[in-house]
């Protein structure tokens, strides 16, 4: 048996680390995916590989039915399994799946499976290197720096690059082009707006010219389009491109390109256009033939009629010859049986004499007689039936004849049969050729294609795309994982061009990441799959600086931002290889004193608001409500179109990036409410903006409404995610940046240094201040019954000593109901807002206030018992920490507000008007909420007998929770005792700060 070969290098390790990466997949949590959540299952059948289970579904993705999905139960961390799902007719879901859920299942999630695509992955890596294989190792090999490669400039670029003299281009874009057309391998450079599709166009182009095939491919659909827009705008005039000399393999995305070359791009049209000549051929066959074969049938039915005829004919001709013969047999028999009676008679009488003889005579005369009438009878009875049948067949050819008729009156003028039968059959057999010609166009329109662009992923999953691949040209190398990157590579034949940017967005992969990966199965995964191509070939060192290299081309002069703008970029993504400017510092908008420069930094550290929670830092409120005031203001100064009004669209002149979905879920849905449908595509994350520009950019930076900053500030140094993440949020902008930021938060939760922190280093320099108040006023509640609607809804701050005036204002106002959050209750302010809610009450508006489950016999209890005897509904939750009141579901009160448990707020807070804010609210806090109840930890004890609500040392001790530190700093100043462990404040502080946090309404003990 011949050896297994071995695979080349280096495919074990990608293997490897694709493996892992589906097991992460597994084991991820896929917090933001789309999933469909599911309730109260049972088992109902199959088999053990197969087990099927229906659950009750409040809401159905059709998108989920046929798919390969995943599916796990509860809220718990096990690994997803398999799935198919489809609805059922009463509105529940059947699930298959190898997984044992059990015979019942309280709960269970559906979600998409990724791990289709790393599947087929892994199976291509399998296959890699094999004989007559796909891949070659050789030009896969250059992207992980085996071999050597040539490297080389081609000396006469102007006759591959139509007009390349004449071309805008700077000495590093040149310098890109002709060396891409004369190396086996080369890696294009290319930082934001510093044309790198247009370089990657023009070697696209002189490829093409070399009588090379060429496979473009990009990480994206977008990415993919966007670049074929550019080839395909070079190369229309060339012979042959109307007939599939570009093609896109895979949906069209940007809209642009199907508008203006989906036709003569798109293989699928491409083969219907082409097929079209041969459909119409086949169709006027078809039709012929059609045609023909109804006078053929009518001369088969006239055939089969004749024969019919003819055979009646011949038997009405027997059943009269059977008539007449059995006339003449009853005439003979009749006639013998005559003569036999006169016989009969004649024949005397037996006497003595002769007496036997002669009745032997007698009886064989009367036998004879007896044979002679039956005989007649038969006779008789055979006449009978044929006339019968005579009668039958002459009525029946007469039928026969009258439709013999008609057919014949059809047929006058018809060629005959022989003839239309000879038509018939080369009809047949043009159809055939024509249909088997029709089979070809797929592969002509194949072989047509001399430019196929597509995504890395089709690239790799598909058997064949073109006959053959010459060159493979890689675009946003960066963002491609290493195995992909590989294969992709493997296809060519002559040379690989790489281009992209490694300090913008990187793959997107799990594995390095996983919580169930072991230490070195991480390593593995952050080198073999995580870099890219750039940091595999060597090109890039630990530190993500830059090395020296022949086979590197570095493009240095950007066109899309402004000076400052690109200065700020240079900061803190570019300051080992700063990018030159070669674009005007003049602005395309509408003047507006709310963006006077191209830097504009909102800061919002005067405006923070309370709140607590593990993902609190996802999203902020105060943000949202700044954001919204700039748009307002950007209306007002025509920058951006009012709701409804004609002409440019605001997702034209103006983006809105924030790093976290759920910011941009609560921006995306307060917007459209506010500004209109047309407002809701500003926003979305940095990840989706890869790619694109616009004139006015706004990052909102988010950090400020949390304990910390989270995971996109997190990194530090050129190769971070935090130094990618915010290169492609900043420049994104063309003509004007404005960052939201807490500055005073961040500054105090980033490490010195890092890239967040040198942002706001230059922006506090350098950037037009705009301040908070210009747009979102601080409001006093005695504003409130003089405003117009229109400033009514607008976001407002409040100060502490105006917030229980505004709020009581608000509540005096319920139509319909009151939604307060509430972890905690006290008594003062508790029985303070009685009262008023039992008012509303009355007046029929429904009063809820949510809470965290109160001790027996305690005073949280016996409060929980006045709420309900006033008639509100009370709802405990436990591990709640919001601290929210929702005014009838369109009046949204953001901050410290613990409504019922202290007398008042220390802080700001914040009233919006907005019904979307008060669902998604709603809708977060109710996904807030543990399966497992919140445990209250017993009072911390110590060996020098402190307890929380003694006074030692001149200080008050308190029972502080780690979610409440933050405001019992705020709320009372409080202060930790390391060597105790307990949170404490001055003695004579007043009690309403601190009540919450002491163990009983007594007072403390020394």
């Amino acid at each position: 048996m011949a050896e297994k070969q071995a695979a080349p290098f280096p495919v074990t390790e990608l293997l490897r680390a694709v493996r892992a990466e589906i097991d992460a997949t597994l084991q991820d949590d896929h917090t933001n995916a789309e999933r469909v959540a599911l309730q109260r299952g049972q088992r109902t059948g199959g088999s053990d590989d197969a087990r099927e289970y229906v659950f009750a579904c409040r809401t159905w993705k059709d998108a989920f039915t046929g798919r390969d999905l995943l599916i796990r139960p509860g809220r718990g961390r096990e690994a997803w399994e398999p799935a198919q799902a489809r609805k059922l007719p009463d509105g529940k879901v059947l699930v298959t799946t190898a997984a044992d859920l059990g015979s019942a299942v309280q709960g269970a999630t559906l979600i998409e499976d990724e791990t289709a695509s790393l599947d087929l992955l892994a199976q291509k890596l399998e296959s890699a290197g094999g004989k007559g294989g796909p891949i070659d190792p050789t030009s896969a090999g250059w992207l992980v720096g085996r071999g050597r490669p040539r490297v080389d400039r081609c000396r006469t670029p102007e006759q591959f690059v139509a007009g390349y003299r004449d071309l805008s281009l700077n000495p590093r874009q040149r310098r890109a082009i002709e060396q891409a057309l004369a190396s086996e391998v080369t890696f294009i450079w290319g930082p934001p707006g510093t044309g790198k599709t247009d370089v990657v166009t023009s070697v696209v182009e002189g490829c093409h010219r070399q009588g090379l095939r060429v496979l473009f491919v990009a990480p994206t659909h977008v990415a993919v389009d966007q670049a074929l827009l550019r080839i395909c705008a070079t190369l229309e005039s060339e012979e042959g491109f109307a007939d599939g000399l570009v093609q896109r393999a895979g949906d069209i995305a940007v809209e642009a390109l199907a508008r203006k070359y989906g036709e003569r791009i798109s293989p699928e049209r491409l083969i219907a256009r082409l097929s079209s000549r041969l459909d119409e051929q086949i169709g006027l066959r078809s039709r012929q033939l059609a045609q023909i074969s109804e006078p053929l049938a009518l001369h088969a039915e006239l055939g089969t009629l004749q024969v019919l005829w003819n055979e009646l004919v011949q038997r009405a001709a027997a059943a009269q010859s059977t008539v007449m013969r059995s006339e003449a047999a009853i005439r003979t028999e009749g006639a013998a049986a005559e003569d036999l009676v006169r016989a009969i008679n004649e024949t005397p009488e037996p006497g003595r004499l002769f007496h036997q003889r002669r009745q032997v005579k007698l009886d064989e005369l009367h036998r004879q007689y007896a044979q002679r009438r039956q005989a007649e009878q038969m006779a008789m009875q055979r006449r009978a039936a044929a006339q019968a049948e005579e009668r039958r067949v002459t009525a029946e050819a007469r039928g026969v004849k009258t439709r013999l008729d008609l057919l014949k009156a059809r047929l006058e003028g018809q060629p005959p049969a022989a003839q239309l039968q000879q038509f018939a059959d080369q009809i047949e057999a043009d159809l055939k050729e024509l249909q088997a010609e029709r089979g070809k166009v797929p592969d002509a329109v194949r072989a047509r294609c001399r430019i196929l662009g597509t995504t890395v992923a089709k690239a790799v999953q598909s058997r064949r795309l073109l006959d053959e691949v010459d060159v493979v040209v890689l675009d946003e190398a960066g963002m491609v994982d290493l195995p992909s990157a590989w294969l992709t590579a493997g296809l060519a034949r002559r040379r690989v061009v790489l281009a992209g940017d490694f300090r913008q967005l990187p793959a997107v992969t799990r594995g390095s990441d996983s919580r169930t990966a072991s230490k070195d199965d991480k390593a593995h995964s952050r080198l073999w799959m995580d870099r890219d191509v750039f940091h595999a070939a060597g090109l890039v060192d630990a530190s993500g600086r830059v090395r020296t290299d022949d086979r590197l081309v570095a493009l240095n002069e950007q066109y899309r931002m402004r000076p400052a703008i690109c200065t700020l970029v240079n900061e803190v993504a570019y300051p080992d290889s700063p990018l030159l400017t070669g674009r005007d510092d003049t602005s395309r908008l509408p003047p507006s004193p709310l963006i006077d420069g191209a830097l504009v930094l909102i800061d919002t550290s005067s405006r923070q608001i309370g709140s607590g929670g593990q993902k609190a830092h996802l999203s902020n409120p105060v943000h949202e409500a700044v954001i919204h005031e700039l748009i307002r203001g950007l209306q007002y100064d025509t920058v951006l179109p009012a709701r409804k009004q004609d002409g440019v669209r605001p997702t034209e002149r103006m983006a809105v990036i924030s790093p976290y979905a759920a910011q941009k879920h609560a921006l995306k849905g307060s917007l459209k409410y506010r500004f209109g449908e047309e407002y809701e595509g500003l926003v979305d994350t940095v990840h989706r903006f890869q790619g694109s520009q616009r004139p006015l950019v706004v990052i909102d930076t988010v950090a400020g409404a949390g304990r910390r900053p989270g995971y996109f500030y997190e990194g530090t140094g050129l190769a971070s995610h935090t130094c990618r993440l915010l290169n492609v949020a900043l420049s994104r902008a063309q003509d004007h940046l404005v960052v939201v930021a807490n500055v005073d938060y961040l500054r105090g939760e980033l490490p010195p240094g890092g890239e967040a922190v040198r942002m706001l280093d230059r922006l506090e320099r350098f950037a037009q201040r705009v301040p908070v108040d210009d747009l979102v006023p601080v409001r006093a509640a005695a504003d409130l019954g003089s405003l117009a609607p229109e400033d009514l809804a607008r976001p407002a701050f409040f100060p502490a000593d105006e917030v229980d005036r505004a709020v009581a204002w608000d509540i005096a106002r319920a139509t319909t109901s009151i939604d307060v959050y509430c972890a905690f209750l006290g008594v003062a302010p508790t029985r303070k807002w009685l009262n008023p809610f039992s008012e509303r009450i009355r007046a029929g508006v429904r009063v809820t206030v949510h809470t965290r489950p109160a001790d027996p016999a305690s005073r949280e209890e016996r409060l929980v018992g006045e709420l309900r005897a006033a008639g509100c509904e009370v709802i405990p939750r436990d591990r709640m920490h919001e601290k929210v009141l929702i005014v009838d579901d369109r009046v949204l009160w953001h901050g410290s507000l613990n409504l019922l448990a202290h007398s008042g707020s220390t802080d700001l807070m914040m009233r919006v008007t907005d019904p979307t804010s008060c669902e998604r609210v709603k809708r977060i806090v109710d996904r807030a909420q543990m399966d497992r109840p919140a445990r209250k930890p017993p009072a911390a004890t110590h060996d020098n007998g402190v307890r929380p609500g003694q006074i030692h040392d001149g200080r008050l001790y308190l029972d502080v929770s780690f979610a409440e530190k933050d405001q019992a700093k705020r709320a009372a100043k409080a202060r930790w005792d390391a060597a105790l462990k307990l949170w404490h404040v001055p003695a004579d502080t007043p009690r309403h700060l601190v009540e919450r946090w002491l163990p009983d309404q007594g007072n403390p003990t020394r």
